[in-house]
């Protein structure tokens, strides 16, 4: 027996709207995005209200924009921009795309204020020390080989004509982002999600983090730990509340390799050709720019506990540092940092503000215990 058309007619409506409502539904927050980018790992968490349909639709734009980044910056695909841009001949203009170029602006720029802790063209020394995509055994290279490569470096080797996306290298240079290129993706993904009218979020790139809004429905802040290593695992030191900002740190026990006892970190200093020897294990920078705050996170790691703390006042970067003390840490902020956070959050922390410390913002490197 036939169903009246009328009748027919408002199953069906019952049965499209059911269906609607199915997929409209919200999925339970926070929303965790996941996976493996650039060697790391990127995670994403939105606390917005979101259907099923809108996070694979977000997960796949997320996904675009990190795939863009690695396809231009990467030194380990032969298809990328850099890798086309360092094969390129030495001396010739060579037209960049504008993310390139504004990475290689942001890494120049660091480059100078830091008076050249942070240099891009420190790639062939990285690639000499086994830490890059050159495939060479873990050992310690040879001098004359290390002085070679040194006399290459310079970010006075690398030009760059911001206004035409153009630039050119002066000298056969092996130019390596890695110490900028993490944060300006996560820069790229935060951008894309406020983008599609997302206002609460956290990107997590390796490490990098960048937020906006908050956590949950109550409006608490989103909260990272950091880490020192501690019985070989890295362990949450300090847990900060962030709103709106970014945050980048750079570390030594993470990537080494050790010959003889002694341990090698993958940090290169620009300036001597060999890895960082000094005390500082872990720096972590404030900043509304990730590309910024992990270009300067490198050059701070570079320069030690005093040299860095010095430029972080002289900058007025906030920046946080964890410097060995025989088997423990010693947590020290700069002003900027304290300012950011509050002194009494700092003072709750147990973290000491650089301006607070007598002759300096630590003891002396020369003569302490290395465990580098």
């Amino acid at each position: 027996m036939s169903l009246p058309s009328h009748r027919l007619m408002f199953l069906l409506l019952l049965l499209v709207t059911l269906l609607a409502g199915c997929s409209e539904q919200k999925l339970e927050t926070p929303v965790t995005l996941q996976g493996d980018i650039f060697g790391t790992f990127y995670q994403v968490t939105i606390a917005d209200p979101i259907t099923a349909e809108r996070r694979d639709a977000l997960e796949q734009g997320i996904l675009d924009e990190l795939e863009a980044v690695d396809a231009s910056m990467s030194t380990y695909r032969d298809d990328a921009e850099l890798v086309a841009f360092n094969k390129a001949p030495v001396g010739e203009w060579q037209t960049l795309s504008a993310p390139l170029i504004h990475v290689l602006d942001i890494a120049r720029s660091v480059g100078e204020a830091s008076d050249g802790a942070f240099d891009v063209t420190v790639g062939g020394l990285v690639n000499l020390w086994s830490f890059g995509p050159e495939a060479r055994p873990e050992e310690v290279p040879e001098d004359s080989l290390i002085e070679q490569r040194l006399a290459e470096v310079g970010m006075d080797t690398l030009e760059l004509d911001v206004e035409t996306n153009r630039a050119r290298r002066l000298k056969d240079v092996f130019v390596d982002l890695s110490g900028v290129a993490k944060g300006y993706a996560t820069d790229q993904v935060a951008a894309y999600l406020a983008d599609q009218g997302v206002e609460n979020y956290l990107v997590n790139l390796g490490g990098e983090v960048k937020v906006d809004g908050h956590r949950d429905a109550e409006s608490a802040p989103w909260r990272i730990g950091v880490e020192v290593p501690r019985d070989g695992r890295p362990q949450a030191e300090h847990v900060l509340p962030l709103e709106d900002i970014s945050v980048a740190t750079s570390g030594d026990y993470r990537n080494y390799f050790e010959v003889d006892g002694h341990r090698y970190s993958h940090t290169i200093d620009p300036r001597t050709g060999r890895p960082i020897q000094h005390r500082l294990a872990s720096v972590t920078i404030v900043d509304p720019s990730n590309a910024r705050a992990d270009a300067w996170a490198t050059a701070m790691t570079v320069l030690g506990e005093q040299e860095g703390m010095a430029l972080a006042r002289r900058h007025d970067l906030a920046v946080l540092m964890l410097v060995r003390q025989g088997d423990g840490w010693q947590s020290l902020a700069s002003p900027a940092f304290a300012e950011y956070f509050g002194r009494a959050m700092v003072d709750k922390l147990g973290i000491e503000v650089a301006e607070d410390v007598d002759n300096g913002p630590v003891a002396a490197d020369e003569g302490s215990e290395q465990e580098n």
